[in-house]
């Protein structure tokens, strides 16, 4: 067996258990890493240490600590608030709030599920109450988080940057932001128009059917009644599926309502603390310090959070412990076992069988459809972290655009989150209200087929197609 097979072998076997087994791919990844390198690649450990993403690990633990923070002191739900009283009782705009707020939490560093798992519950329901497809206001919620997931010092943005760096390829920051945030703005919009957003022009809060009926009639909706997703409002089979609350944690029944006196906030009321301005600012100097003055995006998050610690210690109390340390482990163990991979020669090996291909754009289509099939299942980040070393070889051999294979490569790994089995999915699964479970999860799962066939397509035939001609 050929050597550079080796570490393929491994890793394809570390997708496949971390699908099937309650287990986390970075403790296979730091594993095989071990077992590989010293056995097989023969490097010791000190050079397989030496390929630990230290950068992105900093920038994690900062990024997420500091949001932690903010979803603490309430400074999250400040701007859902405000961005909900920016729709003045129209229902048409909500899911499109849902979409820019999830999106915008995102792009300033939150991880993904972490603002699905902030949003959808209050998404859905709004969705419940006022009568909105609860597949529309679900997806809009996880294309949301997408739009946003690949700005600069995004979670998503900053790995695909860094492995583009490293490797030496021609990469655009933007470009990767932006294409990601107009794609699924284009899936949203699709999503609008074929599941009754249409409908939604002209109603207001005021006119449509809540829980109780019609506001102010004192009616009960009619039996049966659905509320467009096919469901009937009842429990369903898995209605004892937990529902996270708006602060991300689960509990046994929605705790998001309406109040009387704010009809567009399930959240009450409150003046602004001096937490939340300080937080906002800090998030704001976050931006400017990592973007306009490109400072280390780790180190200034740390600071930032460290700064709001100490202005005010009760507000970090467990914010600690609310890091994502799963998703750190993840993206530690991947890529240091792609560092033992690229130390093998296996990127080099399977960029020589690209090559005898012959067919680059061919090539770049498969690897598109790889990570977005394998993604539907298993963790964006590790598919990222491991496809697009993949593709170096190709995209160094100057035949196709390396900007286009690699934001199609993101694109396809990540719109495909909204499988019921990735976490995204399973979140707004969760948090359905007023819907027959079993029904709405056929829809989530019809819903994802259908991105995971033409989606990759789109994707590859918009972005890598046109660089090629």
């Amino acid at each position: 067996m050929p050597l550079e097979l080796i570490p393929i072998l491994a890793l394809i076997a570390m997708f496949v258990a971390a699908t099937l087994l309650p287990i986390n791919m970075g403790t296979l990844g730091f594993v095989a890493a071990f077992l590989v390198g010293t056995l097989a690649v023969g490097m010791n450990t000190d050079d397989i240490i030496a390929g630990f993403p230290s950068d992105l690990f900093l920038t994690l633990v900062g990024v997420t600590y500091l949001f932690a923070i903010a979803q603490n002191n309430g400074t999250v739900d400040l701007m859902v608030q405000g961005a909900l009283r920016l729709v003045r009782g129209r229902v048409v705009f909500i899911p499109w709030v849902m979409f820019g707020i999830t999106g915008v939490l995102t792009a300033l560093g939150a991880l993904g599920p972490a603002a699905v798992a902030i949003i959808a519950p209050i998404a859905l329901t709004f969705a419940r109450q006022y009568r909105i497809n609860a597949l529309l206001m679900g997806m809009m919620v996880i294309h949301g988080a997408q739009a946003g997931g690949f700005s600069p010092i995004s979670i998503y943005g900053v790995t695909v940057n860094n492995i583009a760096a490293k490797a030496e390829l021609v990469n655009s920051p933007l470009t990767l932001f932006l294409g990601s945030l107009f794609f699924n703005a284009g899936i949203g919009v699709l999503l609008f128009i074929f599941l009754g957003g249409r409908k939604l022009i002209g109603r207001t809060v005021h006119d449509t059917f809540d829980e109780e009926g019609p506001s102010g009639s004192g009616r009960s909706a009619p039996a049966g009644a659905t509320d467009g997703t096919g469901g009937t409002g009842g429990a369903g089979a898995h209605g004892g599926a937990p529902v996270f609350s708006g602060h991300g944690t689960a509990a046994s029944t929605a705790t998001l309502t309406a109040p009387p006196n704010s009809p567009l906030s399930p959240l009450p009321r409150r003046s602004v603390s001096f937490d939340q301005v300080l937080t906002l600012i800090g998030l704001g100097a976050l931006a400017v310090f990592a973007l306009i003055l490109d400072l280390d995006i780790g180190f200034v998050s740390m600071t930032v959070a460290a700064v709001l610690a100490l202005a005010s210690p009760k507000a970090q109390k467990g914010a600690v412990s609310q890091i994502s340390w799963s998703t750190v482990l993840l993206i530690g163990g991947v890529l240091t076992f792609v560092g033992v991979l690229q130390e093998a020669g296996s990127v080099e090996w399977v960029g020589n069988g690209v090559a005898a291909i012959g067919m680059p754009l061919l090539v770049a289509l498969l690897l598109c459809y790889l990570g977005a099939i394998v993604s539907a299942f298993a963790s964006s980040v590790a598919i990222l972290g491991a496809t697009i070393p993949l593709a170096v070889p190709l995209l160094l051999a100057g035949e196709i655009g390396p900007v286009g294979v690699i934001v199609a490569l993101a694109i396809s790994s990540t719109i495909v989150d909204v499988s019921p089995f990735s976490t995204n999915g399973a979140l707004v699964l969760a948090n359905a209200q007023g819907v027959d479970r079993d029904t709405f999860y056929r829809q989530i799962l019809k819903y994802s087929a259908i991105v995971v066939a033409i989606g990759p397509a789109i994707a590859w035939a918009v972005l890598v197609l046109p660089g090629w001609l």
